[in-house]
């Protein structure tokens, strides 16, 4: 399976937080999967840090760069197809980052790994819970 870590999920995995499930534990630590991940989750993770909402030791930029070498992801790189396709997508509400990691999603043809309803409630949508 080829997975896109919603940023909640990547966060959950490496902070071991329990509301990620036994199957998306699994899923994640599978050699037979891969695991990828937008540029778009670091972003959204300093944001979160920068608000006080999480908390990133010692600092947001060690802490991504051990994350990235902690658990092996292939990078989603954002192109010009990826910023449009985030625009014609239909979803519920309009978070830019939401937008970007589907339309991620979509262009690679990967399954995205979320709990959030507005992404799993999308009957077009691959996800994995």
């Amino acid at each position: 399976m080829k997975l896109l870590l919603d940023t909640h999920i990547w966060l959950w995995y490496l902070l071991g937080n329990s509301r990620l499930s036994l199957q998306v534990q699994s899923a994640i630590a599978d050699s037979n999967n891969e695991i990828w991940l937008s540029p778009i989750s670091i972003w959204e993770a300093a944001i979160l840090a920068e608000k006080g909402r999480i908390s990133l030791q010692p600092d947001t930029s060690t802490w991504v760069s051990l994350a990235l070498k902690n658990l092996e992801t292939r990078e989603a790189t954002l192109n010009n197809e990826i910023a449009l396709l985030s625009r014609q997508i239909e979803l519920p509400h309009q978070d830019p980052a939401d937008r970007f990691i589907v339309a991620t999603t979509v262009f690679y043809q990967l399954t995205l790994a979320t709990v959030d309803s507005n992404l799993t409630n999308s009957s077009w949508l691959r996800t994995f819970s």
